[in-house]
């Protein structure tokens, strides 16, 4: 089985885009560190995401953090730190993470990341969901993606 991380951000847009349940489904179980909870429960978070959270289903594994000094993570925002010095203590195989410089922050460790439009992209290649109706949904957001990387996922998805 797979040893998944996830930073705030995959978390948040599947939550408010009503596909949550894609994570257990494709990953069986999902950990996070403590400042990730504390980034999804916080004031700017919306309200169904606060909601989530104090009610975690028990797929989600929330762990406490051990600060890694690591001068490669000291660029990042808080939760992706924890996000990737937790995938570190764990030996994780996969970090969910959508910023840019995390994403390759953790790769750079030698983590395979993926995001929210990954995590959508994997879900529809497994028949969970269709591509181009979640990422309506997710377009509905404030969520930012790169455009050519969506054009060329929705060419791909569109039925024939």
């Amino acid at each position: 089985m797979l040893v998944v991380v996830a930073d705030t951000s995959p978390i948040r847009y599947l939550v408010e885009i009503g596909h949550i349940e894609l994570l257990p489904a494709l990953f069986h179980t999902v950990s996070i560190p403590e400042e990730v909870v504390s980034e999804l429960c916080g004031s700017g978070a919306p309200v169904a995401v606060r909601n989530w959270i104090n009610a975690p289903p028990p797929w989600l594994t929330m762990h406490d953090s051990i600060p890694l000094h690591d001068p490669a993570l000291e660029a990042l925002d808080l939760g992706e730190r924890a996000a990737i010095s937790l995938g570190i203590q764990l030996n994780a195989d996969i970090i969910l993470i959508d910023e840019r410089k995390g994403s390759i922050v953790a790769a750079d460790k030698g983590f395979e990341t993926t995001g929210t439009i990954g995590v959508l992209h994997r879900a529809a290649i497994n028949g969970l969901v269709s591509f181009p109706e979640v990422f309506e949904r997710l377009r509905r957001t404030n969520f930012r993606y790169p455009r050519t990387l969506v054009d060329a996922l929705l060419a791909r998805h569109r039925k024939p």
